[in-house]
Order: structure tokens, then sequence, then C-alpha cells
């Protein structure tokens, strides 16, 4: 069974939200929300395969989610709200279709229902397999951020922690990923959050999420990029806090 890092903040006996980071991201990334969260929730975040002290995955997007639902199993959790960015986003995707009476609600944040190009993604595992990810940083934590954005040491730090392998294994099952003629089975209530000037998952893309899904709707974060909810946090945690309280 693939070990997921993980760990629990909030109330033991509140309901459970789950979170789930970006590539290149680790359980830290959702820190900025956690005071807002945990005063009505028992949220549970996890590391992504090959990131902080979680397993490698050599595998598919499924492969991933399908992990999580074992930490679930594992932790006796029989149904979730579920939040994610990018990466972590479409893990959420994937459960909410996969495992629909596991879901009770469903955020994502920053992410999309095919990520571009299958060669792009190849391109990028190839390249931090020969060198690892520094040469990558500068670019890496340019797509997170708004130009002129100042303090990235947080995601710098969080970059260090992730190995060189086990990126390159969730550049390739972001490759692979395409739910866009499924997303009509999502039956969760879905929030989407979208970076206003997100150039690695663009408003599009959230577009494209929030009219496949059913009912979903649709919150366009001003002055954030990718990592919206680091950037801009206050508005990002009003959004979720008000979609949760919203469902059951």
């Amino acid at each position: 069974m693939t070990r997921l890092h993980h760990r629990f903040d909030g109330p033991r006996d509140a309901p459970v939200l789950v979170l789930g980071p970006s590539v290149g991201t680790t359980t830290e990334l959702w820190e900025p929300q956690l005071a807002g969260l945990t005063a009505t929730w028992r949220v549970l975040r996890y590391d992504l395969p090959g990131h902080g002290g979680s397993d490698i995955v050599h595998g598919t997007v499924g492969d991933i989610a399908g992990a999580v639902a074992g930490l679930l199993d594992t932790l006796g959790l029989d149904t979730v709200a579920y939040g994610g960015v990018s990466l972590g986003g479409a893990i959420g995707t994937t459960l909410a279709i996969e495992h629909p009476s596991r879901i009770t609600s469903l955020i994502l944040c920053c992410t999309s229902a095919r990520f571009g190009a299958p060669s792009g993604w190849h391109e990028r595992a190839a390249t931090v397999r020969a060198g690892g990810l520094e040469p990558l940083a500068d670019m890496l934590v340019g797509r997170w951020f708004t130009p002129g954005h100042a303090d990235v040491r947080a995601a710098r730090a969080m970059l260090a922690k992730v190995d060189a392998e086990g990126y390159a294994a969730c550049c390739e099952a972001l490759a692979a990923f395409d739910v866009r003629d499924r997303l009509g089975e999502v039956r969760a209530p879905t929030l989407v959050i979208a970076g206003a000037e997100d150039i690695a998952t663009p408003l599009e893309h959230a577009e494209t999420l929030a009219q496949g899904i059913r009912g979903a709707e649709l919150v366009v974060v001003p002055g954030a990029a990718h990592l919206a909810n680091l950037e801009r946090p206050g508005p990002v945690t009003h959004a979720m806090l008000r979609h949760l309280e919203r469902t059951p």
C-alpha cells in the first residue's frame, strides 16, 4: 500500500476536510487556511507521492486518487469534504467521479480537467530526472505567483522537500490526465476557484470545470496566480468557508 505522509489539525469530533497540494509543494501549502478552517473542520492534509514524506507512485492521477482513498480507509473515514490545488484538485475531481458517495463537498482551486499538451509534461519530467529541481526553481516560482510578489521563501522551502523522481512521476500523471468528458459525473456540490493571473491553469480551464460540473460555482480571485490560496489567502479562505457552510 502506498504510504502518504499526512497530518490532522482541528477538533477531533468535527467533520473531516481533506486538502491536497499542488505538484512541487507540500502540506504546508494550506497553512494560511488552517486558522479559518479548523474552527469548524478537522483538516486532513497529505503530501503528494514523492513529496514531503510520501512514497513515489508511478502511475496515473487515478492511481494517486486510489492511494488517497486507501488513506481514508486506513483512517476509517467513509465520507469527507475535499479541497485541492492543481494536481491536488485533479485528485479531488477523480475521487468525486470514481467514489461519488465518499465526497460530500468539492473545492477545486487553480486546477483543470486537462493540463495542456502531454509533451510539455514529459519534457519537464525528463529535465528534472536529468538535473533535479533546482534548475527549474525560478521558473516554477515565477508561475506560482504574480510578478512582483515579494515573499517566495515558503514556496522555495516546500520545493526543496520534493524528490526529483517523485516530481517527474507526478508530471507524467498530469500528462495523461483528461476528464473533460466525465465532469458531468461529479455529483458533489462544487466550488471552482481561479487565480485571475494564473498562467499554469488559466481562467478558461476553471470555466471548463464550472460549466461541466452541474451547479458548480466559479470564484475568480484578483491579483493571484497559480498558488492563489498562498498569494491571496483571505479571499480564498472566505470562499472556501462560504461554500462549506452551504453544503451538508
